[in-house]
């Protein structure tokens, strides 16, 4: 496994989203499942043989801040993408606060939900969502034309993040003229249009070919560098997860089992299921020369060469 951990724009210490004690339970009265301390301490087998309910996501606490790349990684079962879509309702929380800039997120109404997802946080989907009849600029256009935005001042914006995204020269074909890549990339686009304070993606490169989600990944890496926007983004690949996080959260049966950098989540494994993930990775792809060396003094720096504390242990 090779990684390669780019220099990002450092978030800053304001959460955008802050999530606080958040259940889903699916079944029959799932509110009394968080409620009940003997109920919300069951196994998954438990609590569906005692109620009929499943709990997909369990007393989940996190910040997001301004500026990170938060990554959500787990395995398939493990809560992670039932988590995002909480983050904007598109499921309905069982219990927990939600709130994005401080603004409680459940208290919202039809009209104040609509606005967040419109403009506040927008949608990066694994199977793209693209109109198949229109084309690319009409596709990235669409979010803007659903807000109501003029048709010339709409196009003109989708021109633009098109050619953001590597697309220029494609805008007058169809999503079945174009490869699997340039489809996401055609996704990317439609959410950016909008301008959002957060991108959300869940796995949205998991169905594409190993070379071009390595090149998908590069292009969020990109974007983030030049634009500083905040992401969350949910995957089972833990390179990915390494790649492309400032933090990650790692889920399993619906909790977050360690929450961290991945220097952290790498060179401290919170427990045996997060140090058998992260087995095969090598550590000094990963892992500073802050953890490994001494800060260098004034004569050190006159006398040879000095890296940079965040560079990986493999630069040094």
């Amino acid at each position: 496994m090779t990684l390669t951990v780019p220099t990002r724009k450092p978030p800053t210490d304001a959460p955008v989203f802050s999530v606080d004690g958040l259940w889903k339970v699916f079944g029959p009265k799932a509110d009394r499942v968080p409620a009940d301390p003997e109920l919300s301490a069951l196994d998954a087998a438990g609590l569906r043989a005692r109620t009929g309910c499943t709990a997909a996501v369990r007393d989940v606490s996190f910040d997001v801040l301004k500026g990170e790349v938060f990554v959500v990684m787990g395995l398939s079962g493990s809560g992670k993408s039932t988590l995002v879509r909480c983050l904007t309702r598109l499921i309905e929380p069982t219990a927990g606060t939600i709130a994005i800039d401080g603004e409680d997120v459940r208290a919202m109404d039809k009209g104040r939900l609509r606005e967040l997802r419109r403009h506040r946080a927008a949608m990066v989907f694994q199977h793209f969502g693209l109109l198949p009849h229109r084309t690319v600029l009409d596709n990235v256009a669409y979010g803007l034309e659903i807000q109501g935005v003029g048709r010339s001042k709409r196009r003109e914006r989708a021109a633009e993040v098109v050619a953001k995204v590597g697309l220029e020269g494609m805008e007058k074909r169809r999503p079945g003229q174009l490869s699997g890549g340039q489809r996401q990339r055609v996704g990317l686009a439609r959410a950016l249009a909008v301008d959002p304070e957060v991108l959300l993606f869940d796995e949205p490169f998991s169905a594409l070919d190993p070379l071009i989600r390595r090149d998908m990944q590069e292009e969020v890496v990109r974007l983030h560098r030049e634009e500083g926007r905040t992401m969350v983004f949910i995957t089972h690949d833990l390179s990915e997860a390494l790649k492309l996080g400032d933090r990650i959260a790692l889920m399993r049966d619906g909790r977050v089992v360690q929450l961290g950098t991945p220097e952290e989540i790498v060179g401290s494994p919170a427990d045996d299921y997060v140090r058998e993930f992260v087995r095969d990775v090598p550590r000094e792809q990963v892992l500073t020369v802050r953890t490994a060396m001494r800060p260098a003094s004034a004569a050190d720096a006159a006398g040879g060469p000095a890296v940079r504390p965040e560079a990986t242990v493999a630069e040094a």
